[in-house]
């Protein structure tokens, strides 16, 4: 896996952060703390299941620096910028896709079958955003039957990915084939509303 994608990945979580706080009446501190939690929050949890010591930002420490520089960037420029609102879910896309494919492909090079590493990979991609949710006092986002197929997105494209990995030669391209699939969905559910169905009760 190319280390910029990582670092991209971390960047991208970080400015959702920010631009999730919007409203919530934090300081920059509190934007900071919230990147960073966004942005490490599920590669630290994957890390743990898999094992793996010390968990992937304290090995890297530019990861760090990468979602601090990200989210004060995006601070400053949200306070002189408006930013359309759609712009949220379109970085938080980017952030599943990249994150999710990351996840999945370091829980195959430490030996996880293909199916506990499309669920790593979900782990990786969604965990971030659901600290972020909590601590900004809102339903996260993988759980709201209004967002449309979240995690259902980074599914397929995990399990793309695995199964591009076990039934063909190796290949570069196998990870960006699985981010854009994550991604086609995610947008062509959130462009024509398409969501699973909610669960109710007969009462």
């Amino acid at each position: 896996m190319p280390a910029w994608i990582e670092y991209f990945a971390v960047a991208v979580c970080a400015v959702t952060a920010v631009l999730a706080a919007e409203g919530k009446r934090m300081d920059l501190f509190g934007v900071l703390v919230l990147a960073l939690v966004t942005s490490v929050g599920g590669g630290t949890l994957r890390d743990l299941c898999l094992g793996v010591r010390p968990v992937f930002w304290v090995e890297q420490p530019p990861v760090v620096w990468t979602a601090l520089i990200a989210a004060a960037v995006t601070f400053v420029i949200v306070r002189f910028v408006h930013l359309p609102g759609r712009l949220l879910a379109v970085a938080d896309a980017f952030g599943l896709a990249l994150f999710g494919i990351v996840g999945t492909e370091k829980a195959l090079a430490h030996g996880a079958p293909g199916l506990v590493a499309v669920l790593l990979g979900i782990v990786t991609g969604v965990a971030g955003g659901i600290l972020r949710d909590v601590l900004r006092r809102e339903i996260p986002w993988v759980f709201q039957a209004e967002v449309e197929l979240y995690a259902t997105a980074l599914f397929a494209g995990a399990l793309v990915f695995v199964l591009l990995r076990e039934w063909l030669p190796p290949s570069e391209s196998h990870r960006y084939i699985g981010m854009a699939v994550i991604l086609a969905i995610r947008f062509a559910a959130m462009r024509w509303k398409l969501r699973l169905p909610s669960f109710q009760t007969r009462r």
